[in-house]
């Protein structure tokens, strides 16, 4: 058997595409016949219930008579009210990443000395493996972080010798390990990219004990490891906005789907990484950022608001930006009225806007905030209302921190780390059972034909 030259291959592969696209098309109809929730979502948009948890609330309506009724949007890490949180840390003028690690860990606020201890905890655990920086990160680049980080948290396994030990006390080592690594893991694995792929130079930060996870990631990112009090903070508290958002969204319950099966703690976080990779679930501030690139360009007044509104339209009528006909940034799949990240945080966004000289940008941010909710009301004949999500204000926030693009997914995933991590441990102590869903076979039956007769 001889092989295929690359060409006869690659039209081979074209050929049996057709296969698979002509016989793995499920009729829309039967959803309805077997009552299937598609997405694991009811008809009005809400999650289909399949499990408990007590780590995070989130939530945006209340059931009245039956009918749910949209509410001011609340999040809560362990019962606390994230606006009471944000607002504890940030009145003391200090860093809340840290302790909101602590609570979603371990279901309560630490003390001050346990606290503090804690801190210890995670900065002696911030050390990757001798060799591991020039063995594994800087020898296998890849030009997607994500995936880098994926690979290199794989890579660790090898060097735990405990690595399959499911007690408790061995996933929480493992998991404040990597939690504590995890900002490095990210930075090297882009500088990594950055050098071999743009062709910039390569300088390697070591992190500082003392500092905060929000000061490491910028000192480690920057070449001459300077950040302002500002930038640091907007920071952690972007981190500890999206550490943890219940047990449903995508990457989350890849964490409970595969510490179920009774995997290691470091499949279980390469697999949430995977997951949050994906475009629909962690590269969303991406395309508001790019959005707003667009609206910039071609709104010539953005003080205008019939002309930013002649321009949202368009979009929502697939004539401009990617002609998805979303006005990315804008609604949520459970926060109606409001996104309590989103309020947070715009916050602490427009204060840094101030400082760096960018009102006029914040201002636009404001305008199509206020503009699309009626926009999107009027076009789509929407009846529920439609607020900002965090994702509209974190992209403007990263990209006066100066964080590249290639490297905000992974700033989402280095948050992440803390929820996924605590619904682990919740699994893990809690549950006991394999998930695994039903599928329905909706195939007909088919007589085998021997090689001979076809």
């Amino acid at each position: 058997m001889s092989f295929l030259s690359q060409g006869d291959a690659s039209r081979e592969i074209h050929r049996l595409s057709k296969f698979c696209t002509e016989n793995n098309i499920i009729d829309p109809e039967l959803y309805d016949v077997y009552q299937v929730k598609r997405g694991l979502r009811e008809p009005n948009g809400r999650g289909v219930l399949t499990g408990l948890t007590e780590i995070s609330t989130v939530n945006g309506s209340r059931v009245e008579d039956g009918k749910a009724v949209p509410i001011p949007g609340e999040l809560r890490y362990r019962g606390i009210d994230v606006k009471e949180l944000v607002n504890g840390f940030t009145s003391d003028n200090r860093f809340g990443f840290e302790e909101t690690v602590y609570l979603l860990l371990f279901g309560k606020l630490p003390e001050e000395a346990e606290l503090a201890k804690f801190k210890r905890l995670l900065s002696y655990h911030r050390r990757l493996p001798a060799d591991f920086l020039e063995d594994v990160i800087l020898k296998s680049p890849n030009k997607d972080v994500m995936n880098a980080m994926a690979s290199d948290v794989l890579a660790l396994n090898a060097y735990d010798k405990h690595s399959d030990d499911l007690s408790i006390p061995n996933v929480l080592r493992q998991s404040i390990k990597l939690i504590a690594v995890l900002p490095m893991i990210a930075a090297y694995s882009y500088l990594s990219y950055r050098h071999i792929y743009m062709r910039r130079g390569l300088y390697i930060h070591n992190p500082k004990p003392e500092l905060s996870a929000a000061e490491n990631i910028l000192r480690i990112l920057r070449q001459d490891k300077s950040f302002t009090p500002l930038e640091a903070k907007v920071l952690d508290i972007a981190l500890v906005l999206h550490a943890e958002h219940g047990g449903g969204n995508n990457s989350t319950f890849t964490t409970h789907v595969v510490t179920s099966s009774g995997t290691d703690t470091y499949s279980s976080v390469a697999a949430s990484l995977c997951s949050l990779k994906g475009p629909k679930h962690g590269g969303a501030n991406i395309k508001v950022m790019k959005m707003f690139d667009e609206i910039k360009q071609n709104v010539k007044d953005w003080k205008d608001d019939d002309e930013v509104s002649a321009y949202l339209l368009k979009i929502l009528r697939k004539e401009a930006f990617d002609k998805s006909g979303l006005i990315y940034g804008m609604g949520h799949a459970v926060y109606t009225i409001s996104d309590p990240r989103a309020e947070i945080l715009e916050k602490y966004t427009m204060e840094m806007a101030a400082e760096c000289g960018r009102q006029d940008e914040a201002d636009l941010y404001h305008s199509v905030a206020r503009l699309a909710p009626e926009l999107m009301r009027q076009e789509r004949k929407m009846y529920k209302p439609v607020s900002p999500n965090i994702d509209f204000y974190s992209g403007f926030a990263y990209n006066m921190l100066n964080i590249p693009d290639e490297f905000i997914t992974p700033l989402f995933a280095i948050a992440r780390i803390a929820g996924w991590s605590a619904h682990r441990i919740e699994e893990l102590t809690s549950a006991g059972k394999i998930i695994r869903p039903a599928y329905k076979s909706v195939s007909d039956d088919v007589v085998y034909t021997p090689l001979s007769d076809r």
